[in-house]
């Protein structure tokens, strides 16, 4: 198969492919996302194996408008709906029961759809001149999500049958996923919609034990990136939990020439190993932004092993301490 790299000004040709049950990787401000018609189960089914993802992992549904929703879902609660109101268009992605028009490719056999509205532009556009579409990350499944349009030709180059060149995301982790068919509501997975934010919104809401923890064995994931190991490079990524000291000590001894550093810019002065850099320690959002970015630059540099901080877990924090633990298959090494 031949992939196309479009030009954002070429989103009625993508839509075309849509409607012709193709497969159209798309921007968002999160991550590039893998699309195609949400309505057709032929066309969803292709998503599994172009990405080689497992098929009782569900899917997202992305939406242009919010009246499109009602033919999505049985049900659309109030706190659904004051969400919305504040956070769509955005990286927030409601978990609702599911109509009949949504096809069992889509919601893994649930009785629940997972719906978003996405910032990008483009993205909407390409919605409105086709269908909701049902959109993974548009990368190898496991592997580091895609931020760029290099990533995406890298991992989809002749498995798809288009690529629209939107640019870089500027949110660069997925989006947050919270479920409103259980009550009180559950944050799934955490992103750039945080879960102070959530509760600041509709009150209390339950951080679910997946998003720190593995599923236990038979558990069935109600998201995406809940039950398989995720966002992984093929360098063994292992979090090293102490103080600032012991870390810079830890990685400094362990240069073997094969092993790299994910540091924060306060590191470098301190640092006598390769290094990519993540951000500032401080500032979360600019962490999760370079995060897919520097796990895919250490498989470029060939690094059999990468050592990282243990990230904290407040605010956008917590999207980067999810998508951390997953990548290091939730190995945490803890230093004295």
């Amino acid at each position: 198969m031949k992939t196309e790299v479009l030009r954002k000004e070429e989103v009625g040709r993508a839509a075309a492919v849509i409607k012709n049950g193709g497969l159209v990787a798309m921007p968002t401000e999160t991550v590039y996302g893998l699309a195609a018609d949400a309505l057709n189960g032929q066309a969803v089914a292709r998503i599994f194996q172009a990405k080689g993802r497992p098929m009782d992992n569900p899917l997202i549904v992305h939406i242009a408008e919010l009246s499109q929703i009602e033919a999505l879902v049985r049900a659309f609660p109030p706190k659904a709906r004051l969400l919305a109101e504040r956070f769509w268009p955005g990286p927030l992605t409601m978990i609702l029961p599911k109509s009949d028009n949504i096809p069992d490719e889509v919601s893994a056999g649930l009785d629940t759809v997972a719906i978003r509205c996405p910032a990008d532009a483009t993205a909407r556009e390409l919605i409105r001149l086709s269908a909701p579409l049902a959109a993974p990350s548009a990368n190898l499944s496991g592997s580091p999500s895609p931020t760029t349009v290099q990533h995406v030709i890298q991992d989809m180059d002749g498995r798809i049958d288009a690529i629209i060149d939107g640019g870089d995301c500027c949110v660069g982790v997925e989006s947050t996923v919270i479920t409103l068919a259980a009550d009180p509501p559950r944050l799934l997975r955490p992103g750039g919609i945080t879960l102070e934010q959530l509760r600041e919104a509709i009150g209390e809401v339950i951080l679910d034990e997946a998003v720190l923890h593995p599923l236990k064995n038979g558990q069935q994931a109600a998201s995406p990136g809940m039950k398989y190991k995720h966002y992984a490079p093929k360098a063994n990524v292992i979090l090293l939990e102490g103080s600032e000291k012991a870390f810079r000590d830890f990685v400094n001894a362990h240069d073997d020439g094969q092993t790299a550093v994910l540091c924060y810019e306060e590191d470098i002065p301190y640092l006598t190993v390769p290094y990519l850099v993540l951000g500032k320690a401080e500032d979360y959002a600019e962490q999760a932004n370079h995060l897919f970015a520097v796990l895919r630059q250490a498989d470029e540099k060939g690094y059999q092993t990468v050592y990282t901080h243990c990230p904290r877990t407040e605010g956008v924090g917590l999207a980067v301490y999810n998508r951390m633990i997953r990548a290091a298959g939730f190995e945490v090494m803890k230093l004295v």
